[in-house]
């Protein structure tokens, strides 16, 4: 009875370490893909084939973006990417398709964000400045008569 407690529990902490393998997003199949045409298709035609996209350009709605991402995530460490892919449809100023491109994971761009802070007027107060400065500035009497 012992030993199968143990297996148990060995068995049970063995499978909460399992890899869970999550993918989120939509590109659509190749066939549906095949029939967007650039110079012919336009949006109403690109929606009605692969749906709404999952995102569109930021200034300018002239790019649609299917993305899906495929990640991974063992118990409690921060999520792995393991695959990604991009779909980028690219529409002219009369709304007709000019370029389909593809984006994987070997095309992402590390980037390093700038650290700056913004200055402030005035000067900064100790934690006992900020906790003892109200003491005395606020009188009993509210101004109400009793």
């Amino acid at each position: 009875m012992r030993q199968l407690a143990i297996t148990l529990a060995l068995g049970m902490a063995l499978s909460a370490c399992s890899a869970e393998q999550l993918t989120r997003g939509y590109v659509p199949e190749e066939d549906r893909l095949a029939e967007v045409k650039a110079g012919i298709s336009d949006r109403a035609s690109v929606e009605e084939l692969l749906g709404s996209p999952s995102s569109m350009g930021t200034f300018e709605d002239k790019t649609w973006y299917y993305i899906t991402r495929r990640t991974e995530k063992l118990a409690f460490f921060d999520e792995n990417m393991k695959d990604q892919l991009i779909l980028a449809i690219v529409f002219d100023d009369a709304g007709v398709v000019s370029d389909v491109r593809r984006y994987s994971l070997e095309d992402v761009q590390e980037i390093e964000p700038v650290e700056r802070v913004t200055p402030t007027r005035g000067r900064e107060m100790t934690v006992f400045e900020q906790l003892l400065g109200n003491i005395g500035r606020f009188s009993r009497n509210t101004g109400a008569e009793n």
